[in-house]
């Protein structure tokens, strides 16, 4: 028996913590979307342990940050071990506040799973189908169908566009043909996340102890992360470890009771990333397009980028304010980073999860003689070993200081009213133009839809009543834009730096910039409207 078709702009294969990143960012800008998830609910598994600032942006973008901030314990980075248990150095940030959000924090995943679904459920353009295993995803030049079994009974479903959020056993991205390419690795570890625990750091702890090397990540209410490297014969991957093999490698950490326990399992890790993420109107994001080792905490907040990135643009084309081709830079911007990320993580295993004594004093030595340098404490404390998440393809033009990165969040006092804000709260969630002290009109034609601010850094400046300015309160506007001082600096609405010029070049610039756009009216100037 096969029951009629349900419709939606988007569908959604996956309710993980990407897939309904991705339903909430498009459901915030509008659209219809339809959400196909195998299990019953939300997963149970251990698996995500930290989150970053970046993700949190994003889901404030997706009007979300209010009830998952709560879930958050507010964290301080990653603190590294040597072999011999000494601490060796502190990983943070210079700018722990830059984006608006805590850098890094530990949280429960199945946690946030919950309370991303609980939101979701009551939008009206949010429509979710549990318990249904999808069997077929076709398309056709004017949308995608997929077929699925729930309960035992067919169901159909189409849309415009597909999204495979689906995990490492994605069935869209077998109906791309898309190919994972690298490597899974053999080495075992056993993962437990413990109640009752008497951690209250707020950072991680990595520990390079050979004999055992392990990872512990305090969360709230007393739980605990604890990660540890199995040897031959203690466990087999896939099955339920035995509680007396957690109480003995957890005993040199704290007794453990079998109430203690809230959840553990064995993995073997993955350093997998799609050859490609698009074919036509399918994408894959999150563990459907990249599986890496939790070394680097950058799994689940890759996956979130990935989401970041693709749905103002699917939002854009189905609002028909942008072209189709601008989907193209999906796959063009992400994996290039998914794929650093991957060989980060890697990197961080064979080299801080070592199980050779001969590397590991080698690596504790090396360690030691850069923390002596100014440039060595600064790359190893301001984690500048992480890849930087700037695009050098896509939609961005040019190569300038911050041209495809992340524009931060600083405090501003907005004109006219009068109000501090942070900047997303300002801009809002489109596109958006700052001059930043610059007088010069522009001369070319913006699309409507972008926003025009101006960026007083001077003390001594005159301000228009009537332009929309911002100015700066705590030393943070300063010095994130200072750099671009005489320069219009163009923002996406995933907040990356798009294009930034000197006025001399508004129109060879904004020719390149507005091929990005479509069937929008412009007013001479560039101004447009509706922001007057």
């Amino acid at each position: 028996m096969r029951q009629g078709t349900q419709q939606a702009e988007v569908l959604v294969v996956g309710a993980g913590p990407v897939g309904l990143t991705a339903a909430a960012l498009l459901s915030s800008r509008g659209h219809e979307v339809v959400v196909l998830e195998r299990n019953s609910s939300t997963s149970d598994e251990p698996k995500a342990i930290s989150i970053d600032d970046e993700a949190l942006r994003t889901f404030a973008q997706a009007g979300l940050d209010g009830p998952l901030l709560p879930l958050i314990l507010p964290g301080s980075g990653t603190r590294y071990y040597g072999a011999d248990g000494a601490a060796l150095f502190h990983a943070g940030t210079d700018h722990p506040f830059r984006l608006g959000f805590p850098f890094k924090n530990p949280f429960a995943q199945p946690d946030l799973e919950r309370e991303l679904l609980r939101h979701l459920r009551a939008r009206p353009n949010v429509r979710f189908h549990f318990d249904t295993v999808v069997q077929s995803a076709d398309q056709s030049p004017d949308g995608v169908s997929v077929d699925a079994v729930s309960a035992g009974v067919a169901r159909s479903y189409a849309a415009e566009y597909l999204i495979g959020a689906d995990g490492g056993r994605s069935v869209v991205r077998s109906a791309m043909d898309v190919r994972l390419q690298g490597r899974s690795h053999p080495d075992l570890w056993l993962v437990v996340d413990t109640r009752n625990d008497a951690h209250v750091e707020r950072y991680g702890m990595h520990h390079g102890d050979p004999r055992r090397p392990h990872v512990i990540v305090p969360g709230r209410e007393g739980r605990c992360r604890y990660e540890f490297r199995l040897f031959d014969g203690e466990a087999t991957a896939g099955e339920e470890p035995s509680f007396e093999l957690l109480r003995d490698v957890l005993s040199p950490h704290r007794a453990l009771e079998p109430e203690d326990v809230e959840r553990a399992v064995v993995y073997r890790f993955h350093g997998l990333v799609a050859d490609r993420w698009r074919k036509g109107r399918m994408f894959v994001m999150g563990d459907a397009a990249h599986m890496m080792p939790p070394f680097a905490g950058q799994g689940l907040n890759s996956g979130i980028r990935d989401a970041a990135n693709l749905c103002w643009k699917l939002s854009s084309v189905l609002h028909g304010t942008a072209p189709e081709t601008i989907l193209d830079s999906y796959e063009a911007e992400r994996l290039p980073h998914a794929l650093q990320s991957v060989r980060l993580s890697e990197k961080l295993g064979r080299v801080v999860m070592t199980v050779s004594e001969r590397l590991a004093t080698f690596r504790d030595d090396a360690v030691r003689r850069a923390l002596d340098t100014t440039g060595g404490r600064e790359f190893l404390e301001n984690m500048r070993f992480r890849p930087p998440a700037r695009f050098t393809s896509g939609l961005v033009t040019g190569d300038g200081e911050g041209i495809g990165c992340q524009v931060g969040q600083p405090r501003v006092f907005a004109t006219p009213g009068g109000r501090i804000s942070m900047l997303d709260d300002v801009v809002g969630d489109g596109w958006a133009l700052f001059d930043v002290e610059v007088s010069t009109p522009l001369s070319a034609t913006l699309p409507s839809s972008v926003a025009r601010f101006d960026v007083a850094l001077s003390e001594e400046r005159r301000i228009d009543p009537g332009a929309r300015t911002l100015l700066d309160v705590d030393g943070s506007l300063l010095r994130e834009f200072t750099p671009w001082r005489g320069r219009r600096v163009l923002v996406r609405p995933d907040h990356v730096v798009a294009a930034a010029w000197e006025p001399v070049d508004d129109a060879t610039v904004v020719t390149e910039i507005t091929t990005w756009f479509v069937g929008e009216p412009v007013l001479a100037g560039g101004v447009s409207a509706e922001h007057e």
